[in-house]
């Protein structure tokens, strides 16, 4: 899949979330890599996705001003899954949804537990 057509389905994922969600999702930006480069995966783990910022339930009045939050897909290791294109689209949507859980203070374990981790 082409880095545009990655895109795309991003995209539409996030034009396909509910309007709570969409309107709640203030100052974050998603970015789509090829890679995660060291700085934000210095295990080499090959990640999906990753969120950096502060989660919405442990923001304070004295955040405002900050930096945006941001929500980071990694195109080639979702590549390298193999998926059919149905899947990958999927696996796209999905890894963008956990990182959203994220910036609203969802962490792993619950993620594990709702099936979504």
């Amino acid at each position: 899949m082409h880095e545009s057509e990655f895109e795309t389905v991003v995209a539409e994922t996030l034009a396909a979330l509910p309007e709570w969600v969409r309107e709640a999702m203030q100052n974050v930006s998603v970015l789509v890599e090829d890679v995660a480069g060291e700085h934000l995966d210095p295990d080499g783990e090959g990640l999906l996705g990753l969120y950096t910022g502060v989660p919405l339930t442990e923001r304070e009045s004295g955040n405002a001003g900050e930096l945006p939050d941001v929500i980071y897909l990694f195109r080639q290791p979702h590549l390298e899954l193999e998926l059919t294109s149905d899947e990958l689209r999927e696996e796209i949507a999905a890894t963008l949804i956990h990182e959203i859980a994220h910036y609203f203070g969802i962490d792993d374990e619950h993620l594990d537990e709702i099936g979504w981790g």
